[in-house]
């Protein structure tokens, strides 16, 4: 035995936007995307005119790779940028605070630049990480300070101990 109930059936629901493929990102990513594409041939021919030496691995290498890395990085997010604008949609308009965070994003940048040479590259680097992230949005736990203080000590190690280029130690030493 069954029951007819005379309910009518439910409309289909009116698909979202992607906001994925929002105009303004598109046109931001394919802006972003050629000042790469300018920039990377500028680091090429700055980094050619560097002093070479007689051993394979001169000071030039690394530049020359990034600069051909950001390059191509730049040339295929201006194409694919230029692909999504095609379909892109008007989003939303910006959050409220956006231009908040970014002055306090930047902020945070110039104080990471007037106090390096007083705390030095660890303590300097991991502070700049973790209000950055935080900024970012990141959940707020131990993980976020540990990471920052391991990512800014290993860079530390990375570039201070084993690459040879000096960075500022601070009163610790490190």
């Amino acid at each position: 035995m069954t029951t007819q109930t005379n309910e009518p059936a439910p409309a289909p629901a009116e698909p979202e936007p992607d906001l994925s493929c929002d105009r303004r990102t598109a046109i931001s990513s394919a802006i972003f995307g050629g000042l790469m594409v300018v920039a990377g041939p500028v680091m090429i021919v700055d980094a050619r005119r560097l002093p070479g030496d007689a051993g394979a691995m001169g000071p030039a290498v690394m530049p020359l790779a990034l600069g051909v890395l950001l390059a191509l990085t730049g040339f295929w997010l201006m194409l694919r940028s230029l692909r999504d604008l095609r379909t892109a949609v008007r989003g939303h308009p910006l959050r409220s605070h956006a231009a908040l965070r970014v002055g306090a994003l930047a902020a945070a940048l110039a104080a990471f630049a007037l106090l390096l040479p007083v705390l030095g590259y660890v303590l300097g680097s991991a502070a700049l990480f973790v209000v950055t992230a935080l900024l970012l949005g990141a959940p707020h736990g131990w993980r976020l300070y540990a990471g920052g203080w391991t990512l800014a000590a290993l860079a530390f190690l990375t570039f201070d101990r084993l690459i040879g280029l000096t960075l500022p130690a601070g009163p610790w030493g490190f």
